[in-house]
């Protein structure tokens, strides 16, 4: 066991010492001892990875551990990081552990609640640290499966539907991703010997193209599910409407990153030739997810709504960088899948907090919130900001970098898609600002709302932490921006016939 392997195994040990815990108190805080071990070892890492960066190892998967777990199929429990699951580590460490705080009065079967909510992260970590296959298949489902308990049990609204659709359309995903892991497994080994699940393996060899070209859009697909890709993202609107608080801060902050993270290191990078002759394709339908959701979040009253479609709006312009296949567009694509994934957090958190006082996310219903709870209603405007892209946050940098990248591409019909996804950011700023002016600002019609009580120290340390990661990327970027692009270079020289 290395210190990888302590990222699953201080949840699952969470998990366990929630169990002999009684009530609310006992729940929340053994819950928040376990995930700010997690956070702490995450920083660990990131400071561990950055020294060995700096001694010159740019370019390698450190920490790696090889256990033969499942002999006859070749199934290795194999575990490494590179600069970029790194970071994602560090975005998970960071919205669990916020989550936490987040839900820190869930009164209602909380040691339930805490158990189901650490377990979905336990799936996410073991996720981002896999180098086999099958691994990434398992723990990739170990995240996706608790989201059906967590909304239809603690959900708001419509919750049964919204977890029952989610669930569904999730694994007739995971069914598409399935053929597709299979079908890279069964072509691994091409000049014959023994099939293999590990990726670095797979990357090693090439892959018939006519076995590319059919497997490709399963696995792309099947990943691009949980990215929200058109037209097979309705699922995620209904889902973060009825989650609770916490649970819409991890489905929308890391768990779609999850899609986007597999279409890149498996998808893209097993499959080369596959993904530049039909990347046209889906360049199509995440240009319309990116302006799709950013009008759909125009169109919509409910706080959550809006920030589910904008959710759909920005993991599209993930999968829609990617597509570019470029080492700037996959820079940006990564730096991307950690602003949104800090930024939607704060928002739900944010939403969660504002609807526990107000009892409505109807922004017609609300009026002049900033009088009344300044401090929750600066961090709403910190979190639009950060949103729209303003100079000094991590949206302004991934943004940048993705249309950069996006326009090296010299072929007219991606930089015509370029242009339509660059819209989005007008479309962007009219329902940030629009929701800002309307629930924020002006005068408090409600006059039960002069009430309200404004942000305690819970909420306070939740909403404050990611904050300061995102003017953190935003004003100091590059040794993040650095660290990825050092370790996108073994993947840019096994697609360098391919990028454009």
């Amino acid at each position: 066991m290395n210190i990888l392997s302590l990222f699953v195994a201080v949840p699952v040990i969470t998990i366990t010492g929630i169990l002999f815990t009684k009530g609310l108190k006992g729940a929340r805080l053994v819950s928040a001892i376990g995930m700010g071990i997690q956070l702490l070892l995450s920083v660990f890492l990131v400071f561990y990875y950055l020294s060995v960066r700096g001694a010159g190892n740019l370019h390698e998967m450190v920490l790696m551990v090889d256990y033969a777990w499942f002999p006859s199929l070749n199934i290795h429990y194999v575990v490494g990081v590179d600069g970029i699951s790194v970071a994602m580590i560090a975005l998970t460490s960071i919205v669990i552990f916020t989550g936490i705080f987040a839900s820190w009065e869930m009164e209602y079967l909380s040691r339930e609640f805490f158990i189901s909510l650490i377990l979905l992260a336990t799936g996410v970590f073991g996720f981002f640290i896999s180098l086999d296959l099958f691994t990434i298949f398992l723990f990739y489902e170990l995240a996706v499966i608790p989201m059906y308990l967590l909304i239809g049990i603690w959900g708001t609204g419509p919750k049964e539907f919204a977890a029952m659709k989610l669930t569904l359309m999730l694994m007739g995903g995971s069914a598409l991703l399935m053929v597709g892991i299979l079908g890279i497994y069964y072509h691994s080994a091409p000049d014959g010997g023994a099939y293999t699940f590990n990726i670095l393996e797979i990357a090693k060899i090439h892959i018939p193209i006519k076995a590319q070209r059919f497997f490709f859009p399963f696995t792309f697909v099947g990943f691009g599910v949980l990215g929200a890709l058109f037209p097979l993202h309705t699922w995620s609107p209904d889902g973060h409407s009825s989650a609770p608080t916490a649970v819409s801060m991890l489905h929308a902050g890391v768990l779609m990153k999850l899609g986007a993270y597999g279409c890149f290191r498996i998808a893209i990078f097993l499959m080369p030739e596959a993904a530049s002759e039909l990347a046209w394709i889906f360049i199509i339908l995440t240009s319309i997810s990116v302006v799709y959701g950013a009008f759909g979040a125009i169109m919509q009253k409910d706080l959550k709504y809006i920030n589910a479609y904008s959710s759909v709006s920005h993991v599209g312009l993930i999968l829609f960088a990617l597509l570019m296949m470029n080492k700037t567009a996959f820079d940006g694509a990564i730096l991307q899948m950690i602003s949104h994934g800090l930024m939607t957090a704060l928002f739900f958190a944010l939403i969660g907090m504002i609807y526990g006082r107000t009892h409505t996310r109807n922004i017609n219903e609300m009026s002049g919130l900033m009088k009344v709870i300044p401090f929750l209603g600066v961090m709403y405007v910190i979190a639009g900001l950060a949103s729209l892209g303003l100079p000094g946050f991590s949206g302004f940098v991934a943004e940048m970098t993705i249309f950069v990248g996006a326009f090296q591409h010299k072929d007219l019909f991606y930089r015509i898609a370029s242009i339509i996804v660059a819209s989005s950011i007008v479309i962007t700023a009219v329902y940030i600002l629009r929701v800002i002016g309307m629930f924020l600002l002006g005068p408090v019609r409600n006059k039960e709302h002069l009430q309200l009580k404004d942000a305690r120290w819970f909420e306070k340390l939740s909403t404050t932490t990611l904050v300061i990661a995102i003017a953190g990327i935003g004003i100091l970027p590059f040794w993040l921006s650095n660290t990825i692009m050092n370790s996108l270079q073994p993947i840019i020289d096994k697609l360098a016939p391919f990028l454009h």
